[in-house]
């Protein structure tokens, strides 16, 4: 169990915790753009624990949250054509387009399947040659280079019947979009620890300086995120805005060499549209020119998408930080994981799913001791 119970120790949390009430002293606000974290601040009663000073907002660091709605519309398209075998990861699977989504597709006979990795995928079409296989390849800097490794083998191996419908995007050109949004209260940032990871930290100290804001690379344990915290809090305190790695023990300032060689050769950088938020110039990937034949948007001419977001639907909010969760009339009523409006309410990542998940569903009293939370 080493790197689980020893990151959840209630005792350092509370060492942790009067580290951050000793240091603040105004009220600051704090972004986590991962899901992930957020799942474990809305679990452990992180953002309940800390002084009322320390705000915590949830930023878009859903990767299926963020997956605009018309490429969810163009997969449901995909998927229901015949002699499609149509890949993607479960929590894609009930995530809302206009009208259906793509479970809805699968009960109305289209072969739709879950899998566990893109290489899956890739096996698929190697037994089914009269097949085309889809993978649906999303996410952030995590998964991209994964599913550049499906796309690498499938032409070294001369896989034809194999394409990627691609909606890849990347963390830094959102942090710049929150700091460019007229109304933003982000005043530092917890970076998600699995993307820098891959990347390294070189994108992010000329963030900080140019918008004078701290990022903390943070961990995903209740002791990663208030670590994080109170190197965050310290930095605000003294005026600082530095880029500091929390998380050493899985972030290197270089990243991983091998698995951004892979994305440079299968992706190039390009505008991305994020769900909720709009285009982000130079924030996704798309497959590079010599991998073009294995675009699934290309070799399936996908056309006469008509994209309808439900009207009462405020996720964009949600993942801009401008709203919490239980703030919207809809949820946990007209909006439930039944009966979803969008993506954060489905995905195991989204913040209108860990809200309703652990009952936050108006605005809540203090947390119990962490001790008595769950930490199972």
């Amino acid at each position: 169990m080493r790197y689980i119970d020893e990151f959840q120790d209630p005792a350092l949390a509370r060492r942790l915790l009067d580290d951050i009430r000793a240091a603040v002293t105004r009220p600051w606000a704090l972004m986590e753009v991962c899901g992930g974290q957020t799942h474990t601040i809305i679990r452990h009663g992180i953002d309940q624990l800390l002084p009322p000073e320390v705000e915590l907002i949830h930023g878009p660091g859903c990767p299926v949250c963020v997956t605009p709605l018309e490429v969810i519309d163009k997969a449901l398209e995909i998927a229901s054509r015949p002699g499609v075998v149509f890949c993607s990861f479960g929590d894609m699977l009930r995530v809302p387009g206009t009208g259906r989504d793509l479970f809805q597709v699968r009960g109305a006979g289209g072969d739709v399947r879950v899998v566990y990795s893109p290489l899956d995928a890739l096996r698929i079409a190697r037994e089914n040659p009269d097949r085309e296989v889809v993978f649906f390849g999303i996410g952030f800097e995590t998964t991209a280079p994964p599913n550049a490794m499906a796309v690498h083998q499938a032409r070294r191996l001369g896989i034809g019947n194999f394409s990627l419908l691609v909606s890849h995007v990347r963390v830094p050109p959102a942090i710049e979009a929150v700091m460019q949004s007229p109304d933003c209260r982000v005043q530092a940032f917890l970076a998600a620890g699995h993307v820098c990871s891959v990347m390294g930290t070189a994108e992010y100290p000329a963030l900080a300086d140019r918008f004078g804001v701290p990022i903390v690379v943070t961990g995903f344990e209740p002791l990663d995120i208030l670590e994080g915290v109170r190197r965050t809090v310290r930095q605000l305190e003294r005026g600082e805005h530095t880029v500091d790695n929390a998380y050493p023990r899985a972030v290197r300032p270089e990243g991983n060499p091998a698995a951004r060689a892979m994305l440079d050769d299968v992706f190039e950088v390009t505008d991305r549209a994020w769900r909720g938020i709009g285009v982000i110039p130079s924030s996704g990937w798309r497959l590079s020119e010599r991998y073009r034949a294995y675009d699934a948007e290309h070799r399936f001419s996908v056309t006469g998408i008509d994209t309808r977001e439900p009207a009462a639907c405020r996720s964009g909010e949600v993942l801009q930080g401008k709203l919490k969760p239980h703030e919207c009339e809809a949820f946990g009523t007209a909006c439930t994981p039944r009966t979803p409006f969008g993506a954060t309410m489905v995905s195991s990542e989204g913040a209108c799913a860990a809200y309703y998940l652990y009952r936050r569903l108006e605005t809540a009293p203090p947390a119990a001791p962490f001790e008595e939370a769950p930490v199972g």
